[in-house]
């Protein structure tokens, strides 16, 4: 019976689709991470108070790329070239989305609408990495390779995504309130059909690498489908909504080093 524990458990017994799996997560994650960093160096001096936060949640992607290099490294294995159909990140930014990264490049401060248009942008995105990490929490918590990688990262996700609710909703109650849906409406939109087409990419690859027969990679696909269907006909609205987070604050202190993994 297909799932997504039982597919993750293929992925997790095969060197080389656990090779790609966790090369496709590093590069990701690491390019978050100077984005993050640039961005904090870029931020005007009327909103210097947010540096610190964008700093933070740049070194804890930064962690998250090593995170996934030592997963690696702990089976005997060098990282994979990565896909140009499965560069989650580097497919948003040719759609648009967030900051370019000439954008980013150059030593101009950020205007206000760019760190509201960054802050949608990890508003959408960091949604999709909290369901993520929190579905393979659900199943591999208690691995011994991976547990507390899993957990570590959960949680920072968790954080991030808490950070960006409690931000905009900040903006918001300062009168940006529609640019901000405006902006989180497009973003959400984009980033379903990115997730999509990655989704399709990285389950050829996968299917190629494990050697799976033509119905499973069909069914695969027609799931796939399905939730995109979903998303683009009601889920997209679960990356839109903005509430008060439990936990407030969240990215307000320094960031966990990845000893704690090690």
């Amino acid at each position: 019976m297909l799932s997504a524990k039982s597919l993750f458990q293929e992925i997790l017994d095969d060197d080389e689709a656990f090779r790609l799996f966790c090369s496709i997560a590093a590069g990701g994650e690491s390019q978050g991470g100077w984005e993050n960093g640039r961005i904090a160096a870029l931020v005007p001096p009327a909103l210097a108070e947010l540096a610190p936060k964008v700093a933070r949640h740049g070194a804890d992607e930064d962690k998250h790329g090593r995170i996934f290099n030592a997963l690696l490294k702990q089976r005997g294995l060098q990282p994979a070239t990565v896909p140009y159909e499965t560069d989650y990140t580097l497919l948003l930014e040719r759609q648009g989305i967030g900051l370019a990264h000439d954008r980013l490049s150059r030593e101009e401060p950020l205007t206000e609408h760019e760190i509201i248009v960054y802050l949608s942008h990890s508003r959408v995105t960091e949604q999709r990495a909290s369901e993520q990490m929190r579905l393979l929490l659900k199943h591999f918590a208690g691995h011994p390779a991976l547990g507390r990688a899993v957990k570590m990262i959960s949680r920072d996700e968790d954080n991030h995504l808490a950070y960006c609710h409690e931000e905009l909703l900040r903006f918001a109650r300062a009168g940006h309130g529609r640019t901000i849906q405006s902006v989180l409406r497009e973003y959400a939109r984009a980033e379903i059909r990115v997730y999509r087409d990655v989704s399709l990419a990285v389950m050829r690859h996968m299917g190629t690498l494990l050697g799976w027969p033509r119905a499973k990679s069909a069914l695969l696909v027609a799931g796939i489908h399905a939730m995109y269907a979903y998303e683009r006909a009601l889920g997209w609205r679960r990356m839109v909504s903005l509430e008060q987070p439990a936990l407030r604050d969240a990215l307000g202190g320094p960031a966990v080093p990845e000893t704690e993994f090690a």
